[in-house]
Formats: C-alpha cells, structure tokens, sequence
C-alpha cells in the first residue's frame, strides 16, 4: 500500500469510475485527533506494504474542493478525519474519528 495525494476533483471521479476496491483517508492538519488518526493509520499501511489496495489521502484544509467532491461523490457527510472504502462508485465502508481502523476497513475488502 502507498499513500497518493489527491489532488484534483479529476482524481476523485477516477476513483468514482473505477471498479477496484481503494481507501480514501480525509486528513486535516488543523485537528489533534486527526493527527492522532493519521499516525495509527501510517503504523498500520507501513505493516501492510503486501496489500495491493490504492490508499488516497486528501488534505480537507488546503484541498477543500476535492474533500467535498469525495463528500459528494460518494454520499458521505464530510467528517475529518475520515476514512472511506469504495468500490465500483459506491463508499461501502466509512469510519470517522476515533472509529479510523485500516484492520476494520480491510474487512470490507473481498
């Protein structure tokens, strides 16, 4: 697994259109318990470099229009941090706050 910054509306409908499986994490540098998130969830990617999965990371604050289009586009209420699971143009997994866990959204994963 490796972190990509989105960071065009453009990227979020390629995520939208695809039939693969990504996870989309929404970040904002301003929230401690973003931070806090973010920090569990690079200790967990790190132990799970053998997953195959596109894991995107969107920056709420200084990427705004692409944090609401995935609000949008995939029909969550924006949250940060937020964690979503998408596949085939549908979010069929989302965890915010404390509820971040990449063991629990690998879950929804086939």
């Amino acid at each position: 697994m490796n972190w990509i910054t989105i960071n065009s509306t453009e990227e979020v409908e390629q995520i939208y259109k695809s039939d693969a499986y990504a996870i989309i994490y929404k970040h904002s540098p301003r929230c401690m318990t973003s931070l806090m998130a973010y920090r569990q969830l690079k200790s967990d990617v790190n132990a799970a470099q053998h997953l195959d999965i596109p894991l995107y990371i969107v920056d709420v604050v200084n990427n705004r229009p692409e944090s609401m289009s995935i609000a949008n586009t995939f029909n969550v209420g924006h949250e940060s941090p937020q964690l979503l699971v998408v596949k085939n143009g549908e979010c069929i997994f989302d965890a915010s706050h404390e509820d971040i866990s990449l063991k629990d959204s690998l879950e929804y994963i086939k």
